[in-house]
């Protein structure tokens, strides 16, 4: 009976030793994907958008990411991005969101989470929960729900196209209007 039991506490060890946990966690890491690792990490950043002759724009987040073979650049909190007067550099307008990404290629720009742009000049402030920058043509774009309250009335709807001023926007789907307070 004693020898019995000796067999056994052997095959136990025996089998115990044969799985070595050293071996599974190197496995874990060989199956890492390098696709999904940032190439730079930074901290507290600001980014100036420059055309040949004046600033754009200058961006600002708490942590951003870049992956040089996505051409991409991953934003996370406290985005905001001043639009600049080409003029006389001035800010017209400020947006600020949750995340952004940003295409290093084309410097087009999608921000999502609670979205709002702000005018300086008009007073508008827009609302929304996705946002697109088109760089090319100077262009703020949404096909999410939006809220645009100006200084006498207050719209909503679906789908948002407009200038960085919000002074030349329009809404594609209008689903409701009233008067400010």
């Amino acid at each position: 009976m004693r020898m019995r039991i000796y067999h056994i506490l052997f095959l136990i060890i025996l089998f115990y030793g044969c799985n070595d946990p050293k071996k599974e966690a190197f496995k874990k890491v060989d199956s890492i994907d390098v696709t999904n690792v940032p190439d730079q990490i930074a901290y507290d950043i600001e980014v100036a958008f420059v055309d040949s002759s004046y600033t754009k724009a200058i961006l600002n987040a708490n942590r951003g990411r870049i992956f040089n073979n996505r051409f991409e650049t991953l934003l996370d909190g406290e985005v905001s991005v001043k639009f600049l007067s080409q003029y006389n550099g001035s800010r017209v307008s400020l947006l600020t969101a949750d995340s952004a990404k940003i295409d290093d290629k084309t410097k087009n720009m999608l921000a999502w989470g609670k979205v709002v742009v702000i005018s300086d000049s008009s007073n508008t402030k827009l609302e929304t929960s996705v946002l697109e920058w088109h760089n090319e043509n100077r262009k703020l774009y949404s096909t999410a729900y939006v809220k645009i309250t100006s200084r006498s009335e207050i719209i909503e709807g679906y789908g948002f196209e407009s200038d960085p001023n919000l002074t030349y926007y329009k809404i594609l789907k209008v689903s409701g209007v009233q008067q400010a307070r």
